[in-house]
């Protein structure tokens, strides 16, 4: 078989060729630091690398969604601190208004600066975060999830937002805060039940929030005491108002003492002052929730009352709203312990998401990266040898015979 001297030459082109476009790829890959650029070069070391990217992107995107919940959360936890702090000052103010020397223009006063407590605390139930979120206003539905209506015709503030908080997942958390739960559902009275004056008393009889002593004999009834005078001696009788108005046997015409307890249904409470006959003291059971908002609107009207009775009523009605306004207190203090435990959460998933990200990286890095050590020793080994064949090349180039 006789081969051609332009065969020869052709054949030697194309090596010469492949050798630099050998080289040329290998100076690529130093450039680049990878050793597989396309699917071609190592199709198993190809798709687990997407695969390990795809994952990493995953990681990556929780990490956002997470940082996002934190700095909500964040401002959440500050927005409950602010709203302590407020609520603090209202009691403060309740103490201060309880001074029996206060004149109406100073009541007055107490009353306008716990209305202007309360519009701040209704302002910081309304905050966003720096998206633009509501912070309380649960699972959302609403821009403005606490509405004020009070007016003559209004019933307070309104929540119009959605109840309920988005559950914590494995890698989210939630970014808004059910303030229902924590300004809207706070106990009356005790949290057992609740003892009111009605308007039409004389009188100056007044009386403790009272306690359950007995869970057992407990019914969660509603009671009426009536308040008689009888030969010169105020009496008092005890009636079952949930069961007819039935007076209770063993508490008719009772003589009255003030300062001395009252025990009847498993209920303790003190009776103070003197009361008028034909006064009464209601006894509500199982009453529903209040709101923080109701609980200072009903102090300011207190302070404004103007009515017979108006020194017990008032008596009343501020050691109620006191006594309201520390469980109110209570749920706000609850709700930030529960930011902070988020905030904890948040802390460890950040770390398990930091771990994730990082040994997917590290899988892609060791499917796809060059051994530069490696890869600069064979670059300069295909460098040399291209070298050597572009000379040896010439040499044999220009024999005569060739």
């Amino acid at each position: 078989m006789r081969i051609a001297t332009a065969n020869n030459y052709d054949s030697t082109i194309k090596v010469l060729a492949d050798r630099q476009a050998q080289l040329a790829q290998q100076q690529e890959r130093l450039a680049t630091g990878k050793r597989v650029l396309r699917a071609s070069d190592d199709p198993v070391s190809a798709t687990l690398s997407e695969a390990a990217r795809n994952r990493l992107a995953r990681a990556e995107a929780d990490q956002r969604a997470l940082e996002a919940s934190r700095t909500s959360l964040q401002q959440a936890e500050s927005g409950l601190a602010e709203s302590g702090e407020l609520i603090q000052r209202v009691r403060d103010l309740l103490v201060t208004a309880g001074n029996a020397a206060f004149t109406d223009s100073e009541r007055e006063d107490v009353a306008r600066q716990l209305e202007g407590l309360r519009e701040q605390m209704i302002a910081v139930a309304n905050r966003t975060d720096s998206a633009g979120r509501t912070l309380f206003g649960g699972l959302g539905g609403a821009a403005t999830p606490f509405v004020d209506l009070y007016t003559p015709s209004g019933n307070g503030v309104t929540f119009n937002g959605q109840r309920g908080q988005a559950a914590a997942g494995n890698t989210a958390l939630p970014q808004a805060l059910d303030g229902e739960s924590i300004w809207m559902q706070v106990p009356q009275g005790n949290g057992r039940f609740v003892v009111t004056l009605p308007n039409s008393n004389t009188g100056a009889a007044s009386t403790s929030m009272g306690e359950v002593i007995d869970p057992a004999s407990y019914t969660g009834g509603d009671y009426r005491i009536s308040f008689n005078q009888v030969a010169g001696q105020m009496q008092y009788t005890v009636i079952d108002v949930t069961n007819g108005n039935t007076p209770l046997a063993s508490h008719t015409g009772v003589p009255y003492e003030p300062g001395k307890a009252v025990q009847f249904g498993g209920m303790s409470f003190t009776i103070n002052g003197q009361p008028a006959s034909g006064d009464a003291i209601d006894i509500e059971g199982s009453p529903a929730r209040s709101d923080i908002f109701s609980i200072v609107q009903n102090a300011v009207e207190a302070l404004r009352y103007d009515g017979a009775n108006e020194s017990a009523h008032r008596n009343q009605e501020l050691a109620r709203a006191m006594t309201e306004v520390d469980a109110s207190h209570d749920r706000v203090l609850l709700a930030r312990g529960r930011v902070g435990e988020l905030l904890n959460r948040a802390d460890s998933l950040g770390s398990l998401l930091e771990g994730r990200a990082f040994d997917n990286k590290t899988e892609d890095s060791r499917l796809t990266d060059i051994d530069l050590v490696k890869g600069i020793s064979d670059f300069q080994t295909q460098q040399q040898g291209l070298e050597a064949a572009i000379k040896s090349y010439a040499q044999v180039q220009k024999l005569s015979l060739f």
